[in-house]
């Protein structure tokens, strides 16, 4: 019986050598013993049930087997063949489930068109399904695509992009498949939700398919923008950075992320990163290259519009993003591993005129100095160098004044400016009683007025550094007590200088502003502080000490 629906079969009993024949080796049969128990039932006329999960194996043992009409009528190939035109590929589930038995089926399936057959009916009923949706929710379509191999889905989609789906559409399918194939590493969109399996197998099965999902869902991807949320973009960046995937795969995605950079939250940024050992740190170049690409275009775009980036013609989006960043400094400033370079090479990505307010900057800044204590003078001033003092607001220096982390010039800089600004204050009144000069005479006295700053700027300097080396000395003549008589005696020589000092100071605080012209500029504070009552400060904490 078997002779006479197969031609394969029959083909090995004329060829052996054997007079008796009693073995033939089928072990190559696509299916395997159960399909091939199927088909010698159809020969010896046993009924059983041809269903869409199997339809496809019988199919290829049909051809195989060369079980066809040319060698018997209504043999089981035909019969396979009606079954999937007329059954199996009416609908979208069952179409989907004959492309996903396939899977096991390469690449005789292929090769016998069942699988472009497939891919073609799935990728035309699920365009008709995301335009027109028949059945509620409207992308159920999007899960039945989930249990598809990742090259299934490939054809899948490159078949809706030729029919002209809308891309939102391939991005739902697309978000859809990544949360269900990578669960296991993506429970959520947020940071905190991340679950890692061991980092020191790299080379495992299990990361090697992962890493090859990620790189093929990423060159998928749409080159449509905001289609996206950013926080799917920072979770398979998340996933890109865990499974060392290629560094064309990070590239994509970091320049996807900065394109909407101002819509992202501290979260998403918090990228980890593993060493060697399995020892989970972050991975700040990632971050570092998607701010820095972000900034890069604000200005590009800036100098198109006709605007000046460097001198403080900032957008909002990039006003959003210095909060951002200053943020993310603050967050991980209390990881140990992070130097001071590194802070300060994030902290000067964002140009200075972005931060209205250097508040949030000086928050992160004071936790990196609670988290590194031992830092010594010199440093302390390098992770100050970022942060612009003045721009402070008026209780984050009064917070500034009394914070013994800071470096002597930031505080310095602090006690100071307040009596400055009620100085430039009184100056101020006294101006608008002023009659107004000419233009040219106006341009003239600033001029000179400006000269006359940048003398006094320098020397208020030299009399700020006297000071400090004044208390220096005060400290050392401490710790080395003499005789009651020379100690009296320099107190009173010590009040006098310091008397000269202060009223030195006070007479060069007392003219315009002495910093105007100097390594840092007041004349933009005056309306940040025109609602403050500077007689009675508020004794409020700014930091997290």
């Amino acid at each position: 019986m078997l002779v006479a629906k197969s031609n394969y079969i029959r083909k090995l009993i004329m060829e052996s050598k054997d007079s008796d024949v009693t073995r033939i080796n089928l072990s190559d049969i696509p299916g395997g013993p159960e399909i091939f128990e199927k088909a010698a039932k159809f020969c010896y006329g046993v009924n059983f049930e041809i269903t869409v999960q199997n339809v496809a194996a019988l199919h290829c043992a049909a051809e195989f087997l060369q079980m066809t009409d040319k060698y018997c009528d209504n043999n089981l190939a035909g019969r396979t063949q009606d079954f999937l035109s007329q059954v199996a590929l009416s609908s979208l589930s069952g179409a989907i489930v004959v492309l996903k038995s396939c899977e096991i089926l390469l690449p005789i399936s292929r090769d016998l068109g069942i699988v472009r057959r497939c891919v073609d009916v799935v990728g035309a009923k699920a365009c008709n399904e995301a335009m027109f949706p028949c059945r509620t929710p409207p992308n159920w379509w999007t899960e039945e695509l989930c249990i598809l191999d990742v090259d299934f889905f490939s054809d899948v989609v490159s078949s809706m992009k030729q029919r002209g789906v809308k891309p939102s559409s391939l991005a739902s399918a697309i978000i859809t498949y990544t949360e269900k194939s990578l669960r296991d590493l993506v429970r959520d969109h947020s940071g905190r939700g991340v679950k890692f399996s061991d980092p020191g197998d790299n080379e495992s099965d299990e990361r090697s398919q992962q890493r090859d999902l990620v790189q093929s869902i990423v060159s998928l991807l749409p080159s449509d923008k905001g289609l996206f949320p950013v926080n799917f973009l920072c979770s398979l960046l998340r996933c890109a950075v865990f499974l060392d995937t290629s560094l064309t795969c990070k590239n994509e995605l970091e320049k996807r992320i900065s394109v909407v950079l101002e819509h992202v939250s501290v979260d998403d940024l918090l990228i980890p990163s593993f060493t060697y050992d399995g020892e989970r740190l972050l991975d700040l170049d990632s971050v570092r290259r998607i701010i820095s690409a972000f900034v890069e275009k604000e200005k590009n775009v800036g100098v198109f519009n006709g605007g000046d980036f460097n001198r403080g013609v900032c957008s909002v989006s990039l006003q959003r993003v210095a909060k951002t960043v200053d943020s993310y400094l603050a967050e991980i400033a209390t990881y140990g591993d992070l130097t001071i370079s590194k802070f300060n090479a994030i902290a000067n990505l964002v140009p200075k005129s972005a931060r209205k307010s250097d508040d949030d900057l000086y928050r992160a800044i004071d936790i990196f100095l609670k988290a590194h204590p031992n830092l010594d003078e010199i440093e302390r001033e390098k992770v100050c160098s970022s942060m612009d003092p003045l721009k402070l607001s008026y209780d984050a220096r009064l917070h500034a004044s009394q914070n013994k982390r800071l470096p002597v010039n930031i505080v310095l800089h602090a006690l100071y400016y307040d009596q400055l600004k009620l100085r430039s204050g009184v100056a101020e009144q006294e101006e608008r009683a002023v009659v107004v000069l000419p233009e040219a005479l106006k341009t003239r006295s600033q001029l000179q007025a400006d000269t006359t700053l940048a003398k006094e700027n320098e020397a208020l300097r030299s009399e700020l550094m006297k000071m400090k080396m004044y208390v220096s000395d005060m400290q050392k003549n401490k710790n080395g007590a003499g005789a009651s008589s020379s100690n009296s005696s320099s107190l009173v020589s010590s009040k006098k200088s310091k008397h000269t000092f202060f009223s030195s100071v006070s007479k060069k605080l007392g003219k315009l502003n002495p910093f105007k012209n100097g390594s840092k500029d007041t004349s933009h504070i005056d309306e940040d502080l025109g609602g403050v009552d500077i007689t009675k400060p508020r004794r409020r904490r700014f930091s997290i000490s």
